[in-house]
């Protein structure tokens, strides 16, 4: 249930510098004062049609750009060093390279969350990486694959704050947290059912085609199907939604003033751009990413390797990983109950740092005859998951003004520090997660500052929450 802190609606009185509008404004000065006016009952019918027509095009946009990285790690234990003649530090780089374009890529992403479409923006990023991994069947070498690797990157770019934008859009700070937390559990179920789909793919024989060509091809035909339905039904914004009635549009766009975030602006600002740099909330964002994922890179590429150094064949590695998954969910989930309920998010962070932490120590300390321990902490560092869509929401419900709601999220994970000799004996070592929540800010004024594209400094009615 939302909070008063986050739902808080205030009496909003127009400033006396009115300058300009936002989208959701242009919408609503179409219509009159009584129309904007809905009961409890008219606003729970719509949150419910934006649930079922959102939410899972969120959820399978997540799960897809989940799946598609994580092939790397599910190929590795399949023969991909030896049938692509990969040697040294190459591996390790295949899997640097994709965060390495992520963080090249982000401003780029930013702009086009500002400028264009986001529904056709999400599709057309999916179709383009979907495309990019099925071709990846056909590299064999480590110049070829790179180069993939590195476009698959650039398009996945778009999605971690694609998903973030349009959770701002469609839902209230208070429902955020929780609808946050869905789709970033996705990332859970990649594990399960990416398993399961590695372990069918794993056993077809073929006389023309190696086992990771195999894995590269279904995962990427998949995406690329799933790409149609984001374009097709995906809406660009509430005002836009055919789904929705003249009436739900109005009510779905007026519950969102009590955001005080605004909605959609396609205002490029580089007055919110400069306003990063001194806004104090991005560098504290930033080394809480810093801080707590520095596993989170090492399991993501390495995590099939770690599991076999403990002595397990590639099938029973692969069969493994499906706790992993089960437990990544029910922390991501739990984790956004927690942080809803008892609006303590950084309490709720602490908590799953530590279990995590506890993980990672028993994988360095435990001697690796002990098997059974090695799992149970490498399961434990699962819970490490649980805490990235919580800074997500925690940024996300304390930003206002378009163009900074965009600019968020840049990561690079620099898993070259992790060697694949040390995924071989099982220990996360270095693994340098950095995630950028970008915060920018300025200044525009209209009518009413919920939908005047003002960012949170700048706005004196916009209530930050914990």
């Amino acid at each position: 249930m939302a909070t008063h802190a986050e739902d808080a609606i205030t009496a909003v009185e127009p400033p006396a510098h009115s300058t300009g509008r936002e989208k959701a404004a242009d919408f609503l000065a179409t219509v009159n004062e009584e129309e904007r006016t809905f009961s409890p009952e008219e606003e729970k019918k719509v949150l419910r049609h934006i649930d079922l027509r959102i939410l899972p095009l969120l959820l399978g946009a997540y799960f897809f750009q989940q799946l598609d990285k994580s092939t790397l790690s599910y190929v590795s234990i399949f023969g991909l060093v030896e049938d692509a003649h990969l040697h040294g530090q190459q591996y390790s780089w295949l899997g640097s390279i994709l965060y390495l374009a992520q963080l090249v890529f982000q401003p780029l992403a930013a702009l086009l969350l500002v400028k264009a479409p986001t529904g056709k923006l999400i599709g057309t990023a999916a179709l383009l990486w979907g495309s990019s991994l099925a071709i990846m069947a056909a590299c064999t070498d480590f110049a070829s694959l790179l180069g993939l690797r590195l476009m698959l990157g650039a398009f996945e770019a778009m999605i971690a704050p694609s998903c973030v934008a349009v959770t701002q859009m469609w839902w209230r700070r208070g429902e955020q947290t929780i609808r946050t937390a869905l789709w970033s559990g996705m990332n859970g179920v990649t594990f399960i059912v990416g398993s399961l789909f590695t372990y069918g793919l794993g056993h077809i024989h073929s006389d023309t085609l190696y086992s990771y060509q195999i894995i590269f091809i279904f995962c990427g035909l998949l995406t690329v199907a799933y790409s149609t339905l984001v374009l097709i039904f995906m809406p660009d914004s509430p005002m836009e939604a055919k789904f929705l009635s003249s009436r739900e549009k109005i009510i779905a766009v007026e519950r969102l003033r009590a955001n005080q975030m605004g909605i959609i602006s396609r205002d490029w600002r580089w007055d919110h751009v400069w306003e990063t740099v001194y806004d104090i909330k991005t560098w504290l964002w930033f080394f809480l990413i810093v801080t707590i994922s520095i596993p989170s890179g090492g399991i993501s590429t390495f995590g099939n390797l770690i599991i076999k150094s403990f002595g397990y064949g590639s099938f029973e590695t692969i069969l493994f990983n499906i706790p992993f998954g089960v437990i990544q969910v029910v922390a991501i989930l739990g984790g956004g109950w927690l942080a809803t309920r008892f609006q303590r998010k950084g309490l709720v962070i602490a908590m799953f740092a530590g279990i995590s932490a506890i993980g990672t120590l028993l994988m360095i300390v435990v001697p690796r005859e002990q098997k059974g321990v090695l799992l149970f902490g490498y399961y434990l560092v699962s819970c490490l998951a649980a805490i990235t869509p919580l800074v997500y929401a925690w940024e996300a419900q304390n930003t206002a003004g378009d163009t900074k709601r965009k600019c968020k999220s840049a990561q690079i994970i620099d898993e070259s520090m992790l060697r694949k000799k040390d995924g071989e004996e099982g220990k996360v070592l270095e693994v340098e997660d950095v995630n950028v929540n970008v915060n920018v800010t300025g200044e525009r004024s209209d009518g009413e500052k919920g939908f005047s594209d003002t960012t949170d400094l700048k706005n004196e009615d916009f209530i930050f929450v914990y």
